[in-house]
């Protein structure tokens, strides 16, 4: 299916709740001809009340009823998309909302593509673009801490804080511009001198501070793969049942049990998190075995973290050699003995160590406290924008001295504006819309 946008001036028509049996099912439409549409599939000329349910009965060509439900009008400009909008909340029977959908359009609806009811909403002024970034963050948020941090960004602060940066710019832009138009003038170092110091505290800094959130941000979306190694026996599969509080892994005393990866999907203060097991490392001649170290090996240097996990009560598997992120010494209320400094003490078996050991792994994330959390940044395409962006700042802070290249810095400096500005969807932007809409469901 083409991700392109439909005409602007059509009705366009979708299903908005998810496939399969429900108790109601929606369909939304938006666009001039909502209410006629509606009106021709009613049982009577329908002319619903703007934000007021209405019972309706709704009919297919030859008159026989398709189905009852509500009607919602919420007419424009003070709808989702800005246009005309109505929602029929039906039965929850695919059937129904199919045969419902088949009639709209001989109405004269047209499919509507994904995203194309919040592309609309973009294109007339509803929201930007970073706003509508975060409607598609909301429906695919993980954790309640995702969610949050989408709503955030779904209420504006995110783009009102990328916007307050392209005012400061703009600014400091006019103030360069100034200069370049009166060449004669002698302007003295004191003043550029204070327009470097403007730019570094008022844009260059806000911009690291972000994209210093932008490792948290983006694995409270995307996640993480954290992988546990160690010799077999250690009690890695214990561990993983004991992170994910399920009993996901066969646990035996009987050494080479695990011989596949085994994964497990859990979340760390609010951080999602794939935990996977893999076979004990060591030598063997058992061909399986030896795959499973493998595969072992191959996921450890695949993984954002790895977990290395030793038996306090066998010290030949403390192995100081391996590489790994966090050590972990289990089985440490068995044996008291000297532990090496690298290792996080935990019994798995007695629930020692592990409220640390999640700590510890938030930490390794890039864990900061919910309320230091501020504006961050969450997806890829702001990251790579925003460093671009700071890139092209810097660059004109370096010809700023040079009475002779202020030119260039107004040029760097209007990149900046501009890349800024795409993440708002300012500017020539309908292939960033083609891309980012292409990630929405149809009927949002």
């Amino acid at each position: 299916m083409s991700n392109k946008a439909v005409p602007s001036g059509s009705t366009i028509a979708a299903i908005a709740t998810p496939p399969g049996r429900g108790g109601v099912g929606i369909i939304r439409i938006s666009g001039p001809d909502a209410i006629s549409v509606i009106s021709s599939l009613s049982t009577r000329k329908c002319n619903p009340e703007p934000r007021v349910a209405t019972l309706d009965v709704w009919r297919d060509s030859n008159g026989q009823v398709l189905d009852q439900g509500i009607v919602l009008f919420f007419p424009g400009p003070a709808s989702y998309t800005g246009e005309d909008v109505v929602e029929l909340q039906g039965h929850g029977s695919t059937v129904l909302l199919h045969a419902l959908l088949a009639r709209l359009f001989e109405l004269g609806c047209v499919p509507a593509q994904p995203g194309e009811f919040t592309r609309r909403a973009v294109e007339n002024g509803k929201m930007d673009l970073s706003q509508a970034e975060a409607v598609v963050a909301c429906i695919d948020a993980a954790t309640v801490r995702a969610c949050l941090q989408a709503q955030r960004q779904l209420q504006g602060a995110f783009g009102r804080h990328i916007n307050e940066l392209m005012v400061r710019l703009t600014s400091l832009v006019a103030h360069v511009e100034a200069t370049l138009d009166f060449p004669e003038e002698e302007i003295p170092d004191l003043y550029f001198s204070d327009l470097r110091d403007k730019m570094l505290l008022q844009v260059v800094e806000p911009v690291r501070v972000m994209l210093a959130s932008a490792p948290l941000g983006e694995r409270l979306f995307h996640g993480a793969t954290v992988a546990i190694i160690g010799a077999p026996n250690a009690g890695k599969s214990s561990l993983l049942n004991a992170l994910s509080g399920r009993d996901r892994a066969i646990v035996s005393h009987i050494e080479g049990t695990t011989r596949d990866t085994l994964e497990v999907d859990f979340e760390v203060h609010g951080i999602p998190l794939r935990l996977v097991d893999t076979a004990g490392l060591r030598e063997t001649d058992d061909l399986i075995e030896q795959e499973g170290v493998r595969r072992a090996r191959e996921t450890a240097s695949n993984a954002d973290v790895t977990l290395f996990v030793a038996d306090a009560t066998r010290p030949h598997t403390w192995d100081e050699s391996v590489h790994a992120d966090i050590f972990l010494m289990n089985k440490t209320d068995l044996q008291h003995g000297d532990v090496p400094e690298k290792y996080l003490q935990i019994s798995v078996a007695a629930g020692i160590g592990l409220e640390s050991l999640r700590t510890k792994l938030a930490t390794y994330l890039g864990d900061m406290a919910m309320g230091d959390e501020g504006m961050m940044v969450t997806r890829e395409r702001h990251r790579v924008i925003l460093t671009e962006a700071l890139e092209y700042i810097e660059s004109g802070l370096l010809s700023l001295s040079d009475e002779e290249m202020l030119d260039v810095t107004a040029m760097q400096w209007r990149r900046a504006w501009a890349l800024l500005g795409s993440i708002l969807g300012i500017g020539d932007v309908d292939h960033i819309l083609d891309r980012i809409f292409s990630e929405f469901c149809i009927g949002k």
